[in-house]
């Protein structure tokens, strides 16, 4: 995306131009969120693999946006981005 511009060719007395734009693909879930089962009190790890590496993952419960804390940690590494949620509760279903 970073390249779309105008370029030209300059040979003096004469310029030609041409302007690129570049179309960014879509991102895509490779791998998507699986169910998870775990024990109160225990840890529990989201992950999901996405077509794009380092692109903004936004993790939700329900429709509340999640924000870092001791109870969610984010990770991601290249396409895979994981959630974490430490010591699990009923409420965390």
């Amino acid at each position: 995306k970073s390249d779309s511009d105008t370029y030209s060719c300059d040979i003096g007395d004469a310029q030609s131009r041409a302007k690129l734009t570049v179309q960014e693909t879509p991102v895509l879930f490779k791998q998507e969120l699986q169910n998870e089962e775990a024990k109160e009190g225990k840890q529990v790890r989201l992950t999901c693999e996405l077509s794009k590496p380092g692109t903004p993952v936004k993790w939700m419960k329900g429709d509340t946006v999640l924000y870092a804390s001791e109870k969610y940690e984010f990770k991601q590494h290249g396409t895979v981005a994981e959630l974490i949620i430490r010591d699990v509760k009923s409420a965390d279903a």
